[in-house]
Formats: C-alpha cells, sequence, structure tokens
C-alpha cells in the first residue's frame, strides 16, 4: 500500500519526493528541507535533521518516514519505529548507492515521475565512469574538501562526497582516511592539493576563507584553483544528481 501521509528527515530526499510528483504527500520535513522553496513552505517543520521532534512526527500520523543514517541519528529512527511507524532508511557511501537509495524509495512511495528524474541521472553517471575507464592510468587532480573548520575536517574514503569527487574525476587527498579526518593547515600543504573546494554547507565557507587557503604552499593556490561551491554539488542526492556531477567534473578539469 502506498504511503499517503509522508515525513521526510532529509533535505535532499524532501527535494526528490517534489520531483517525484510527491508533493501532496509530504506532511512533514525538518527545518533544513528548504526545496524546492516555493511548494516546501506549506509543509509542517519537525525540528532539525539531528534533534528531531519525535512527537510533533507521530502527531502528523504519518505512514511512512523517511531518513539516511549519516543525517538523522539512531535514537530518533528507533524512537518512530518503536512508535509503530514504519521508516525507510538509506545509507549511500557512493553514487551507486544514492541511485540504487533514490530506485528503491521510488518504489516505496509508488513515484508516478521517478524516471523522468532518475533516467539523466544514471546516464550521466555511466558517461563519467565511462570517462574514467577511459582515463585509465591518467593522473587525476588531487582535490581537498573541508567540510568543517576549527578543526578543519575532511572527507575520507567511505563517505558520499569521496565517491562524487572520484566519480568526477578527482583523487581526494584524503581518501587515505576514513569518515572525517582532522587536519591542520600544516598537513594541508603535505598532502598538495591541485584544486580546493570550499563547499558553503556544512560549513558555510565564503569569501573570508580564500586568503587562508590562498596563503598556502599548494599547487592549488599558485594556480587560481581554489573554489567556492554550493555545498549541495557535493553532498545532496536526488533530482540536482545529474547537474551537480557534471558541473564538478567541469570544474576538476578545467
Amino acid at each position: 500500500m502506498q504511503p499517503e501521509r509522508i515525513v521526510s528527515l532529509v533535505p535532499s530526499l524532501t527535494e526528490a519526493l517534489f520531483a517525484f510528483g510527491l508533493g501532496s504527500r509530504v506532511v512533514g520535513r525538518t527545518r533544513y528541507c528548504t526545496q524546492p522553496p516555493r511548494l516546501v513552505g506549506r509543509v509542517a517543520k519537525v525540528g532539525g535533521t539531528k534533534k528531531v521532534d519525535v512527537e510533533g512526527v507521530l502527531g502528523l500520523e504519518p505512514d511512512l518516514v523517511v531518513a539516511v543514517r549519516e543525517e538523522n541519528t539512531r535514537e530518533d529512527i528507533e524512537g518512530l519505529e518503536e512508535a509503530g511507524v514504519p521508516v525507510f532508511v538509506g545509507a549511500p557511501e557512493t553514487v551507486a548507492d544514492a541511485l540504487r537509495m533514490l530506485r528503491k524509495l521510488a518504489e516505496r512511495v509508488g513515484a508516478p515521475e521517478a524516471e523522468a528524474m532518475l533516467g539523466p541521472i544514471e546516464r550521466v553517471y555511466g558517461r563519467l565512469r565511462e570517462e574514467e575507464r577511459r582515463a585509465g592510468s591518467n593522473r587525476a587532480r588531487r582535490v581537498f574538501v573541508p567540510i568543517w573548520k576549527a578543526p578543519y575536517m575532511s572527507v575520507g574514503s567511505d563517505t558520499y562526497v569521496h565517491d562524487v569527487l572520484e566519480t568526477c574525476g578527482g583523487e581526494n587527498v584524503c581518501g587515505g582516511s576514513t569518515r572525517y579526518p582532522i587536519v591542520d593547515l600544516g598537513e594541508i600543504e603535505d598532502l598538495e592539493p591541485e584544486v580546493v573546494l570550499l563547499p558553503d554547507e556544512p560549513y558555510p565557507f565564503s569569501a573570508e576563507d580564500l586568503p587562508e587557503f590562498y596563503a598556502l604552499d599548494v599547487p592549488a593556490a599558485r594556480e587560481d584553483r581554489v573554489h567556492l561551491v554550493d555545498g549541495k554539488l557535493l553532498t545532496w542526492y536526488g533530482p540536482r544528481m545529474a547537474s551537480s556531477l557534471l558541473q564538478l567534473s567541469a570544474l576538476l578539469k578545467s
């Protein structure tokens, strides 16, 4: 039976549900679920991704809650399940994982417009994988992506962002680590990134942070490849994935 009252605890999947043509069924969202901006405003808020108002969710009487292990806490997920609410839980660590998750979600909710969204993403992903195969031993550009400051934190090999970078033709300089390694400026210099991407989420890097990175003795600074980017390009799964992968691929290869 298809769910008629859906609460989404994941900003990118809230956007995906609307892109699936199911916006009228979404009755709850987190305060970080801001897309699509003109439509999501009518949906009730149930706290943040890490601090869900479980009682508020239950009050909306959902027949499905959408969550992701990376963004939502185990306690909140288990609390909802113990209350008898069906929970769809994704755990994507790669682009391929994200596509499989979106396919499963589309099937679970009976999405009428899923193929229109997922088909282009799969074609772009396939094209980039083929380009990667053809490149063979040609060296990819070394990329550093901080996701936090004070201390600086980056992304390891078991994260979605890592696989996005690899898919788009980059080599994650922190790929030898797992999860979210802490690094200082000296270590960043030792890693010798050729490209630095400064996303505006989860930490809001801005133009004020550029001088610190341009002061580093690294190829990225010398070759003017320190870029401010929309964090959604790196971390959001859903309808923007095809465009995100193409934009990042072009940026890393320019």
